[in-house]
């Protein structure tokens, strides 16, 4: 019987040689469509600013013990949505579209409180559905940063494990903190961290650690391929005065643990050669752009 397989006069057959280069082809067809995968997929981030509000207080030197006393000082609310090829992380959620654009009165006057365009409004504005946000990150509890964050149900909520005991708690109103506006958020569905977070795995949007103002106050880094680094600081600061003379507010958990993040984390802004955008300050924030218009 004839091996077919042999060379014959004048043939250069090699069916392990064929099957090898047909693996080869396979393989490098293989490469090539995951590589057009991940250029599709590979969008420059986006990252988006909301008006969430805007807050008057009475007394200045509230944040700033001793300094500027009986001084009126207009603040603002900011949310942030980070638009990453991987998923979209939201970062804190401002006061409730629920108050009057006239505004409410809290702490007995020192405070006034008022939204006139609703988060929601300005997620519908540009396509977003709340429930589909992957990632929730809330820089602290207090009830200007978790107003809306009943919205957020099907998100992974990314908080510092301090922060997780001390809101989902007995005891959370003890800390500032206002459990009817983060109620439907279900405790499973938290993720106590213990430090920074890296949220996509790939060093350019960082949760970083930053206690003092509540026991588990974190900030957000986020680094843009067009814009460059950002730091969006919760309530480290809550104006520009105060992070050039590092005042801590009468009503922060720990004064110790607030200088210590004021100088860990000017060091990474240093560092990484990053811009600070303060949350609550309304002049820095008349400079920056919001939604629908977006940075990347």
């Amino acid at each position: 019987m004839v091996d077919s397989t042999k060379k014959e006069a004048g043939t250069s057959f090699k069916p392990k040689a064929l099957h090898k280069t047909a693996a080869i082809i396979m393989l490098s067809g293989a490469f090539i469509a995951g590589c057009a995968t991940k250029e599709i997929n590979s969008e420059p981030t986006r990252l988006y600013v909301f008006d969430c509000g805007a807050i008057e207080s009475r007394d200045v030197s509230m944040f700033s013990p001793g300094v500027d006393e009986g001084q009126k000082k207009q603040l603002v609310n900011s949310c942030y949505l980070i638009k990453h090829a991987e998923g979209m992380l939201f970062w804190d959620t401002g006061l409730s579209d629920s108050l009057p654009p006239e505004g409410i009165e809290l702490w007995n006057g020192a405070f006034q409180l008022s939204v006139t365009k609703t988060l929601k409004s300005q997620l519908d504005e540009i396509g977003v559905d709340p429930l589909s946000i992957d990632y929730l990150g809330i820089s602290h509890f207090h009830g200007d940063h978790t107003g809306n964050a009943n919205y957020f149900v099907n998100s992974k909520v990314i908080i510092q494990q301090e922060e997780k005991e001390a809101a989902f708690g007995e005891e959370a109103e003890k800390f500032g903190f206002s459990p009817e506006s983060y109620h439907k958020l279900s405790i499973d569905n938290v993720q106590g961290i213990e430090g920074d977070h890296d949220v996509f795995g790939d060093g350019t949007v960082i949760i970083k650690r930053a206690v003092g103002h509540t026991p588990g106050h974190q900030v957000l880094w986020v680094n843009l391929a067009e814009t460059g680094p950002l730091l969006i600081s919760g309530d480290l600061y809550h104006f520009t005065k105060n992070r050039t003379y590092k005042r801590v507010p009468s009503f922060n958990f720990s004064k110790p643990q607030t200088l210590a993040a004021f100088d860990s984390i000017e060091a990474y802004v240093k560092e990484t050669g990053s811009t600070m955008w303060i949350q609550h300050d309304k002049e820095q924030n008349a400079e920056i752009k919001h939604a629908p218009d977006f940075y990347q």
